[in-house]
Formats: C-alpha cells, sequence, structure tokens
C-alpha cells in the first residue's frame, strides 16, 4: 500500500470506506467479503480501490491498523521509557484494562478481531494478519527490554525466546477472549484480565534467588 495516497484520500471517503469493510468482513469472513459491496456502499470505483491499497488482504490489514489506532488513540498514550520498577506492572494491567473498556464500547473491534485470530496461520505471503503482528512483536520485544533494564523481567532466557513465549500466552488468551466476550459481564472482562497478566507477570518475573540455576544430576540408569 501506498500509504501517502491513502493520507490523501479525504477524510470522510476514507471513514465511509473503512466503515464498510469492517462491516462486510465482521458479517461475511474473510474469504466471502465482497469487495464489490464495499465500494458499492462507499461510492468508490475498483481502480481507485487498487490505488490506494494492493489487494484484499491489503485492505484488510490496513482496516486492522486503523482499528488499533483508533483504540489507541481512546486508550491514551503509553511508553515503556517511563515505567519505573514499580509502576511496570501496575501500568501494563491499567492498559489491558482500558482496552477491555473501550472495545466494549465499540462491538465490531471485537467482531473484527475474531476474524483477525481466523486468519492467524495462513501459507506465509497470504497472511493479511503478519504485518500487524510483526509491529505487534517489537513492542513487546521493547516492552521485555525496557522490564529487563528494571530487573521485572527475567534475564535468564534469551530475548527471542521470552518474545516468543509472550506472544504465544497473548495469542491464546486473546483468541480465548474473543470467543468468550459476549458470555462475560464487563467486571468479569476485568477480572479475566486481571488474571491473564497476572499469568504472564509469573511466566516473566526473575526466577526466585533459591530457584536451582544448575541441571540437577541424573540418577544413573
Amino acid at each position: 500500500m501506498t500509504r501517502k495516497r491513502l493520507d490523501n484520500l479525504d477524510p470522510d471517503r476514507q471513514e465511509l470506506l473503512f466503515s464498510n469493510a469492517a462491516e462486510e468482513f465482521a458479517a461475511h469472513g474473510y474469504d466471502a467479503a465482497s469487495l464489490n459491496r464495499i465500494l458499492d456502499r462507499a461510492g468508490m470505483s475498483k481502480s481507485s480501490l487498487y490505488y490506494y491499497f494492493d489487494d484484499k488482504a491489503d485492505l484488510f490489514t490496513t482496516l486492522i491498523e486503523r482499528a488499533m489506532g483508533l483504540i489507541l488513540r481512546e486508550v491514551g498514550g503509553f511508553d515503556p521509557a517511563r515505567l519505573s520498577a514499580a509502576s511496570f506492572w501496575p501500568e501494563l494491567t491499567a492498559l489491558a484494562h482500558r482496552f477491555v473498556v473501550v472495545s466494549g464500547r465499540n462491538a465490531w473491534f471485537v467482531k473484527v478481531g475474531r476474524l483477525f485470530y481466523r486468519l492467524r496461520g495462513r501459507e506465509k505471503g497470504h497472511d493479511p494478519t503478519a504485518r500487524t503482528f510483526q509491529a505487534a512483536r517489537l513492542w513487546v520485544s521493547a516492552l521485555i527490554q525496557r522490564g529487563q533494564s528494571l530487573g521485572v523481567v527475567r534475564s535468564d532466557l534469551p530475548l527471542d525466546l521470552l518474545v516468543d513465549m509472550t506472544m504465544a500466552v497473548g495469542e491464546a488468551m486473546d483468541r480465548w477472549f474473543v470467543v468468550h466476550w459476549d458470555e462475560m459481564s464487563a467486571d468479569e472482562r476485568l477480572t479475566m484480565t486481571d488474571r491473564q497478566i497476572a499469568l504472564v507477570r509469573q511466566m516473566l518475573s526473575p526466577p526466585a534467588p533459591d530457584a536451582p540455576t544448575e541441571r540437577a544430576p541424573q540418577p544413573d540408569l
């Protein structure tokens, strides 16, 4: 996608395009979503679409990035560099709470989130979620490194392994959340968020001083 071209599109037309795209993808799924229906409702031609986007996957990925941008604006800024050892985990918990509250006010965020995770793991080069996950991975890596510098995240394992673990657990929790979202009240969602953050914290916290660091002797066989 040529970002500069999209930025030059009238904001009202952008909103019309993305709102219709969100409805179409959420209602019909990625494969069955019709570009023609999106374009008809947005009052755009197919040639115009391909001027701004490479293909359907590019439109969907940009929609996800836009949705995340809207959420982040409502959630508020978060600068890992400003975290202290005392505020690291409380601030992350507060951030997660704000995400849940904002998502509760915007039902289509959850619908698009469900679709997003259904598309994970597609053949390389055909996964419209890849760009978003790469951005998330970079953010998680920076956050872990900040936590390590503060002494609140373990440093006894390789960074790439810690990032892989965090991404895998985070994805599993997110998948569960979007599937069971409608079954929970607002308070139950926040309680579940607290439990999930506690799980990640337990996984990433430095081992206790008395925790074994050497391999235990193996019995003779």
